[in-house]
Order: structure tokens, then C-alpha cells, then sequence
């Protein structure tokens, strides 16, 4: 994952030199999901059992402030070039796609969970099957209406 400053540059380069924030959607959304992901690594860390508290807190800290300072000189960058409503838009669509991202994962997980018991439930009528074939077979030997010795 790039990091929000290096994203950042490309985003700055790229207006810098006349491009459109519209025809930058690539380098939004790889700076969009690196400032995300900088945020959330602080979680991550918190349950590594290698990392001391003091690296793991210096580690969150300087990524979230990267990120933020980032953000920042994004919001900035927007509304000096494009105006303030179109960095509110940026911030809505943001939050749509987010919003899509959760319900897909919420989706697929709903959909391994299901197939997960389908699996489940197909061993256990396999097993029952078994079972009840097994069975028959005793009683049949039981009422020597079938003799073992004959397959």
C-alpha cells in the first residue's frame, strides 16, 4: 500500500500540470484508501504480540498524522481549484463507496456462512443416509432374508 504522502504527490503533480481532479480518480482512490488504511492500521498493531507499546503507538501516531496532514493539503488542494462544494462531493461520494464496501463484505461474508451450512448440512445427511443404510443392512442379516457370506 503506497503511503498518503506519496499519494498525495501524485495527486498534486497531476493538478499541477492541468489535469482535472475528475480524470484523477485513480490517484484519489489510491490516496483515499492509503489515509484509510493508515488510520486503521492502530488496530492491527494493538493485536501483534511483537510489537513493544512504545513503536506500536510512535508507528500509529506518525501514519495517522501523515494522513491527516494529507487529507488536509488534499481539502485545500480541492477547494482552491475546484471550490468548496466540490470537496463536499468528494466527501459524499467517499462515503457512499465505503458505505458500498461494507455492505458487500457484510454480503459475502452472509454468503460464505451459507454455503458453510449447506456444507454442513449436506455431511449430515450423508452421514444419516449411512446410518439408516447400515441399519437396514443389520435387520435384513437379523431376519436372514440376506446372507453376508453370498456378496
Amino acid at each position: 500500500m503506497v503511503d498518503p504522502i506519496t499519494a498525495f504527490g501524485a495527486i498534486s503533480a497531476g493538478i499541477k500540470t492541468g489535469k482535472s481532479i475528475m480524470n484523477m480518480t485513480k490517484e484519489l482512490s489510491t490516496f483515499m484508501d492509503s489515509c484509510d488504511e493508515a488510520k486503521k492500521s492502530h488496530e492491527k498493531k494493538k493485536n501483534s504480540l511483537f510489537a513493544s507499546a512504545n513503536e506500536e503507538a510512535l508507528d500509529t501516531f506518525m501514519k495517522r498524522q501523515q494522513a491527516i496532514d494529507a487529507e488536509e493539503q488534499l481539502r485545500d488542494l480541492i477547494i482552491g481549484t475546484r471550490g468548496y462544494s466540490a470537496y463536499q462531493d468528494l466527501l459524499k461520494l467517499r462515503r457512499e463507496i465505503v458505505a458500498e464496501r461494507k455492505e458487500r463484505e457484510r454480503e459475502i461474508a452472509l454468503e460464505r456462512e451459507r454455503k458453510k451450512e449447506n456444507a454442513e448440512t449436506a455431511l449430515i445427511i450423508v452421514i444419516l443416509v449411512m446410518f439408516v443404510a447400515g441399519f437396514g443392512v443389520l435387520v435384513l442379516m437379523y431376519f436372514e432374508l440376506v446372507d453376508p457370506r453370498n456378496w
